[in-house]
């Protein structure tokens, strides 16, 4: 059975890739380590233009939140893709973070979180669906209600 590319999945699926993201700051988007690609914290922008702002169930709903899980995860993939040519070039995700601003009565975190976790599994295979932390938090950079980490182990 031959399985899918990350890029022919991308195809097949109809999903667009967003223009990689540049810095809000002073910081790079990734940096590759030996084996390891870390990446960022990536937010739900595009073309530097955030999508969502607010805490997910006060100001934006679980609905909101997961696609803008799913809209900074794609950014992610962006970045991933713009620094190493190809994302056929990733072996792995060897770790999610979900980061997610809420109330502290939140507790819907798992269904904003898999925005990212599924289209990871999307992409790249059941198979290959990372571990995850999901955490709720009290505010994140510029308003935002959700950033995604990732950390990628990478073909030589």
């Amino acid at each position: 059975m031959v399985v899918a590319s990350a890029e022919a999945r991308i195809r097949e699926l109809g999903l667009i890739i967003p223009t990689a993201p540049t810095p809000f700051g002073a910081y790079v988007e990734a940096v590759r380590v030996g084996s390891l690609l870390f990446l960022s914290g990536m937010l739900p922008v595009v073309v530097h233009v955030p999508l969502y702002t607010g805490l997910v169930g006060k100001d934006i709903s679980v609905a909101d939140g997961y696609d803008a899980a799913r809209t900074a995860c794609l950014s992610g993939l962006a970045a991933a893709r713009s620094h190493l040519g190809s994302l056929d070039r990733i072996r792995s995700i060897a770790k999610l973070g979900v980061y997610i601003a809420c109330p502290s009565d939140f507790h819907e975190h798992p269904k904003v979180a898999d925005g990212a976790s599924e289209l990871l599994r999307d992409v790249f295979g059941a198979a290959r669906l990372p571990p995850r932390i999901v955490l709720g938090v009290s505010s994140i950079p510029l308003g935002m209600p959700v950033e995604i980490e990732l950390v990628c182990e990478i073909e030589s």
